[in-house]
Protein backbone atom coordinates (compact mmCIF):
# COMPACT_ATOMS: atom_id res chain seq x y z
CA UNK A 1 0.00 0.00 0.00
CA UNK A 2 0.99 3.62 -0.49
CA UNK A 3 0.81 4.99 3.03
CA UNK A 4 1.31 8.50 4.36
CA UNK A 5 2.65 9.17 7.84
CA UNK A 6 1.06 12.03 9.75
CA UNK A 7 3.67 12.35 12.46
CA UNK A 8 1.83 14.94 14.68
CA UNK A 9 3.28 18.03 16.34
CA UNK A 10 4.34 16.41 19.61
CA UNK A 11 6.13 13.56 17.88
CA UNK A 12 7.80 15.74 15.27
CA UNK A 13 9.05 18.24 17.85
CA UNK A 14 9.81 16.09 20.89
CA UNK A 15 9.70 12.41 19.90
CA UNK A 16 11.02 12.05 16.33
CA UNK A 17 12.06 8.47 17.13
CA UNK A 18 8.40 7.49 17.13
CA UNK A 19 7.92 8.67 13.56
CA UNK A 20 11.06 6.85 12.45
CA UNK A 21 9.81 3.71 14.20
CA UNK A 22 6.50 3.83 12.32
CA UNK A 23 8.32 4.13 8.99
CA UNK A 24 10.73 1.31 9.87
CA UNK A 25 7.88 -0.95 10.97
CA UNK A 26 5.68 -0.39 7.92
CA UNK A 27 8.58 -0.79 5.51
CA UNK A 28 9.51 -4.04 7.22
CA UNK A 29 5.96 -5.21 6.53
CA UNK A 30 6.47 -4.44 2.84
CA UNK A 31 4.77 -1.09 2.35
CA UNK A 32 5.80 2.24 0.87
CA UNK A 33 5.66 5.12 3.35
CA UNK A 34 5.59 8.79 2.35
CA UNK A 35 6.06 11.81 4.57
CA UNK A 36 4.26 14.75 2.95
CA UNK A 37 6.36 17.80 3.75
CA UNK A 38 3.34 20.11 3.58
CA UNK A 39 1.80 18.63 6.74
CA UNK A 40 1.26 20.89 9.74
CA UNK A 41 -0.67 20.70 13.02
CA UNK A 42 -4.06 18.99 12.78
CA UNK A 43 -5.62 21.85 14.77
CA UNK A 44 -6.49 19.88 17.89
CA UNK A 45 -4.92 22.35 20.32
CA UNK A 46 -6.78 25.26 18.76
CA UNK A 47 -10.05 23.33 18.67
CA UNK A 48 -9.82 22.17 22.28
CA UNK A 49 -9.21 25.69 23.59
CA UNK A 50 -12.11 27.20 21.69
CA UNK A 51 -10.26 28.70 18.72
CA UNK A 52 -12.31 26.85 16.14
CA UNK A 53 -11.95 29.53 13.47
CA UNK A 54 -8.18 29.04 13.69
CA UNK A 55 -8.50 25.25 13.61
CA UNK A 56 -10.53 25.22 10.39
CA UNK A 57 -7.74 26.24 7.96
CA UNK A 58 -5.44 23.65 9.54
CA UNK A 59 -8.12 21.01 9.00
CA UNK A 60 -8.51 22.06 5.36
CA UNK A 61 -4.74 21.93 4.87
CA UNK A 62 -4.63 18.42 6.31
CA UNK A 63 -7.43 17.26 4.00
CA UNK A 64 -5.67 18.72 0.96
CA UNK A 65 -2.25 17.33 1.92
CA UNK A 66 -3.36 13.75 2.55
CA UNK A 67 -6.15 13.41 0.00
CA UNK A 68 -4.35 11.14 -2.48
CA UNK A 69 -3.18 8.31 -0.21
CA UNK A 70 -4.65 4.85 0.30
CA UNK A 71 -4.10 5.21 4.04
CA UNK A 72 -2.89 7.83 6.52
CA UNK A 73 -1.29 6.37 9.64
CA UNK A 74 -1.29 8.46 12.80
CA UNK A 75 0.80 7.39 15.84
CA UNK A 76 -1.55 9.27 18.17
CA UNK A 77 -5.08 8.42 19.22
CA UNK A 78 -5.91 12.01 20.12
CA UNK A 79 -4.91 13.44 16.72
CA UNK A 80 -6.63 10.61 14.84
CA UNK A 81 -9.80 11.27 16.83
CA UNK A 82 -9.58 15.00 16.08
CA UNK A 83 -9.35 14.33 12.36
CA UNK A 84 -12.06 11.69 12.13
CA UNK A 85 -14.55 12.89 14.72
CA UNK A 86 -14.22 16.68 14.82
CA UNK A 87 -13.23 17.82 11.33
CA UNK A 88 -16.84 17.48 10.11
CA UNK A 89 -17.95 19.97 12.79
CA UNK A 90 -15.56 22.45 11.14
CA UNK A 91 -17.11 21.82 7.75
CA UNK A 92 -14.13 19.76 6.58
CA UNK A 93 -14.48 16.23 5.25
CA UNK A 94 -11.43 14.23 6.40
CA UNK A 95 -9.65 11.99 3.90
CA UNK A 96 -10.83 8.40 3.87
CA UNK A 97 -8.48 5.91 5.45
CA UNK A 98 -7.14 7.82 8.47
CA UNK A 99 -6.05 5.27 11.07
CA UNK A 100 -4.39 5.19 14.44
CA UNK A 101 -1.38 2.86 14.19
CA UNK A 102 -2.83 -0.19 15.98
CA UNK A 103 -6.08 0.06 14.00
CA UNK A 104 -4.13 0.10 10.76
CA UNK A 105 -1.98 -2.89 11.63
CA UNK A 106 -4.79 -5.08 12.96
CA UNK A 107 -7.81 -4.02 10.90
CA UNK A 108 -6.30 -3.00 7.56
CA UNK A 109 -3.14 -5.09 7.25
CA UNK A 110 -4.62 -7.96 9.27
CA UNK A 111 -1.48 -8.59 11.33
CA UNK A 112 -0.78 -8.86 15.03
CA UNK A 113 2.67 -10.44 14.86
CA UNK A 114 4.85 -7.77 13.23
CA UNK A 115 8.12 -9.60 13.84
CA UNK A 116 9.13 -7.57 16.88
CA UNK A 117 11.49 -8.62 19.66
CA UNK A 118 11.57 -6.72 22.96
CA UNK A 119 12.90 -8.68 25.97
CA UNK A 120 11.56 -6.45 28.74
CA UNK A 121 8.74 -6.31 31.26
CA UNK A 122 6.12 -3.94 29.87
CA UNK A 123 2.82 -2.54 31.10
CA UNK A 124 0.34 -0.79 28.82
CA UNK A 125 -1.69 2.38 29.47
CA UNK A 126 -4.70 2.87 27.13
CA UNK A 127 -4.98 6.60 26.45
CA UNK A 128 -8.37 8.27 26.69
CA UNK A 129 -8.90 9.27 23.06
CA UNK A 130 -7.84 5.87 21.74
CA UNK A 131 -9.98 4.08 24.31
CA UNK A 132 -13.11 6.23 24.41
CA UNK A 133 -13.31 7.96 21.03
CA UNK A 134 -11.53 5.64 18.59
CA UNK A 135 -12.50 2.54 20.60
CA UNK A 136 -9.31 0.70 19.64
CA UNK A 137 -10.08 -1.83 22.37
CA UNK A 138 -7.47 -4.55 22.81
CA UNK A 139 -5.72 -4.01 19.47
CA UNK A 140 -2.53 -2.58 21.05
CA UNK A 141 -2.48 -5.43 23.56
CA UNK A 142 -2.90 -8.02 20.82
CA UNK A 143 0.11 -6.52 19.05
CA UNK A 144 2.15 -6.45 22.25
CA UNK A 145 1.30 -10.04 23.17
CA UNK A 146 2.77 -11.20 19.85
CA UNK A 147 6.14 -9.52 20.52
CA UNK A 148 8.84 -12.10 21.18
CA UNK A 149 10.66 -11.86 24.50
CA UNK A 150 8.16 -9.48 26.08
CA UNK A 151 6.74 -9.95 29.57
CA UNK A 152 3.45 -8.05 29.43
CA UNK A 153 1.94 -7.27 32.84
CA UNK A 154 -1.48 -5.79 33.56
CA UNK A 155 -1.69 -2.19 34.75
CA UNK A 156 -4.07 -1.71 37.73
CA UNK A 157 -6.83 0.78 36.92
CA UNK A 158 -5.56 0.91 33.36
CA UNK A 159 -8.60 2.70 31.96
CA UNK A 160 -8.35 5.61 34.41
CA UNK A 161 -7.19 8.88 32.81
CA UNK A 162 -3.58 9.86 33.53
CA UNK A 163 -4.58 13.50 34.00
CA UNK A 164 -2.86 15.01 30.98
CA UNK A 165 -5.77 15.92 28.73
CA UNK A 166 -3.83 18.49 26.71
CA UNK A 167 -4.78 21.94 27.98
CA UNK A 168 -6.49 20.34 31.00
CA UNK A 169 -3.02 19.86 32.52
CA UNK A 170 -2.40 23.60 32.23
CA UNK A 171 -5.78 24.85 33.36
CA UNK A 172 -6.17 22.33 36.19
CA UNK A 173 -2.57 21.66 37.16
CA UNK A 174 -3.22 20.42 40.71
CA UNK A 175 -5.90 17.93 39.65
CA UNK A 176 -3.77 16.81 36.71
CA UNK A 177 -0.75 16.22 38.96
CA UNK A 178 -2.85 14.22 41.43
CA UNK A 179 -4.23 12.02 38.65
CA UNK A 180 -0.72 11.56 37.31
CA UNK A 181 0.49 10.52 40.75
CA UNK A 182 -2.21 7.85 40.92
CA UNK A 183 -1.17 6.52 37.53
CA UNK A 184 2.50 6.48 38.54
CA UNK A 185 1.67 4.52 41.69
CA UNK A 186 -0.19 1.96 39.58
CA UNK A 187 2.71 1.67 37.14
CA UNK A 188 5.20 1.13 39.96
CA UNK A 189 3.06 -1.65 41.44
CA UNK A 190 3.46 -3.66 38.25
CA UNK A 191 7.24 -3.88 38.57
CA UNK A 192 7.50 -3.10 34.83
CA UNK A 193 10.66 -1.76 33.23
CA UNK A 194 8.71 0.00 30.47
CA UNK A 195 5.41 1.86 30.32
CA UNK A 196 3.89 1.68 26.85
CA UNK A 197 1.10 3.79 25.33
CA UNK A 198 0.00 4.91 21.88
CA UNK A 199 0.18 8.66 22.60
CA UNK A 200 3.42 10.42 23.47
CA UNK A 201 1.56 13.32 25.04
CA UNK A 202 0.26 11.04 27.80
CA UNK A 203 3.63 9.31 28.03
CA UNK A 204 5.30 12.69 28.53
CA UNK A 205 2.98 13.40 31.45
CA UNK A 206 3.33 10.01 33.12
CA UNK A 207 6.98 9.61 32.16
CA UNK A 208 7.87 12.99 33.62
CA UNK A 209 6.28 12.02 36.92
CA UNK A 210 8.09 8.66 36.87
CA UNK A 211 11.41 10.41 36.26
CA UNK A 212 10.86 12.91 39.07
CA UNK A 213 10.20 10.00 41.42
CA UNK A 214 13.28 8.15 40.09
CA UNK A 215 11.09 5.13 39.45
CA UNK A 216 13.43 3.56 36.92
CA UNK A 217 10.63 3.01 34.42
CA UNK A 218 10.98 4.06 30.77
CA UNK A 219 8.04 5.52 28.88
CA UNK A 220 7.99 4.22 25.31
CA UNK A 221 5.53 4.56 22.43
CA UNK A 222 3.91 1.42 21.05
CA UNK A 223 5.53 2.00 17.65
CA UNK A 224 9.03 1.85 19.11
CA UNK A 225 8.39 -1.51 20.72
CA UNK A 226 6.80 -2.92 17.57
CA UNK A 227 9.70 -1.67 15.44
CA UNK A 228 12.32 -3.29 17.70
CA UNK A 229 14.09 -6.44 16.50
CA UNK A 230 16.78 -8.77 17.83
CA UNK A 231 19.42 -6.61 16.18
CA UNK A 232 18.49 -3.63 18.34
CA UNK A 233 20.33 -3.01 21.59
CA UNK A 234 17.51 -1.63 23.76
Amino acid sequence: MRIALFVTCVNDTLYPGTGRAVVRLLRRLGHEVDFPAAQTCCGQMHFNTGYRADAAPLARRFADTFDDYEAVVVPSGSCAAMIRDWYPTLGVEPPTGVYELSEFLVDVLGVTDVGAYFPHTVTYHPTCHSLRMLKVGDRPLRLLRAVRGIDLVELPGAEECCGFGGTFALKNADVSAAMGADKVAAVRRTGAEVLCAADNSCLAHIGGALTRRRAGVRALHLAEILAATEGDAR
